[in-house]
């Protein structure tokens, strides 16, 4: 399934007791839809706040419901902040989180005098300037394979920070910032990392021949905040198997 959904109510994708969450929703849903106990798996655990346009979650089932019916079922029974934009039966062993694939993700940056309360849910606002050639020149040496422990959360239980950035861009539409990042997977909050990283170049507040240290430094306290989530959205997935 091609899973759409507005991250704000929600404590992120993974089931947590006590708290909303979109694989607790997904599960909930289709247990009743189904009749029989169904756990999904999510090919990308966005964290709480975060949205997807197309975030991908398979299960298994013994019903005989044509695989392309389920989306429109679902919907259904789902809360109208998540909604299924298509669903389909695939192979028995494919499984989303051993296959590779490249992921997009898009930060939004609401620069602008005052804030807009139509994009506050979707879009991190702030009224400083920000310089957005600086903002490149930050990004430039993040493209390629590196060591992003900088950029990784240091509660991330990880075997290896190693990860790869196939592009890297930085673009304005109008009093909006976007930062697009496409790679093959992202530690925990590292896109957030980034933006905060960028936006401190942006405001000057670092030099942009710095992030080069702050790789090499391997050390999240060398880099910038984390930015907050509501201006986070998975915007695309592609598997490569």
């Amino acid at each position: 399934m091609t899973v759409a959904y507005d991250g704000t109510a929600y404590h992120g994708w993974q089931i947590q007791p006590g708290v909303p969450t979109i694989e607790g929703e997904l599960n909930h849903a289709l247990s009743g839809l189904l009749q029989e106990d169904i756990q999904v798996i999510g090919a990308s655990r966005t964290d709480s706040g975060v949205h997807a346009l197309c975030n991908v979650a398979v299960f298994d089932t013994d019903a005989r419901i044509p695989g392309e019916k389920i989306s429109y079922a679902l919907n259904q029974r789902l809360p109208e902040d998540i909604r299924i934009q298509k669903s389909e039966e695939t192979a028995k062993d494919f499984h989303p989180r051993h296959c590779k694939s490249r992921k997009t993700y898009e930060y939004r940056i609401l620069n602008r005098q005052f804030p807009l309360p139509t994009r506050r849910l979707y879009a991190y606002f702030t009224y400083v300037p920000l310089d957005l050639e600086k903002m490149r020149q930050a990004a430039a040496p993040l493209v390629g394979e590196h060591d992003f422990k900088s950029f990784c959360s240091p509660s991330a239980a990880v075997e290896s920070t190693i990860r790869t950035i196939y592009d890297l861009t930085v673009e304005k539409e109008r009093d909006e910032i976007i930062i697009r990042v496409c790679g093959g997977g992202f530690l925990y909050n590292m896109v957030r990392i980034i933006a905060g990283t960028l936006m401190e170049a942006g405001r000057g507040n670092m030099q942009p021949d710095q992030v080069k240290k702050i790789l090499a430094a391997k050390d999240r306290r060398a880099a910038g905040p984390t930015a907050p989530a509501c201006g986070l959205t998975l915007v695309e997935y592609k598997f490569l198997c």
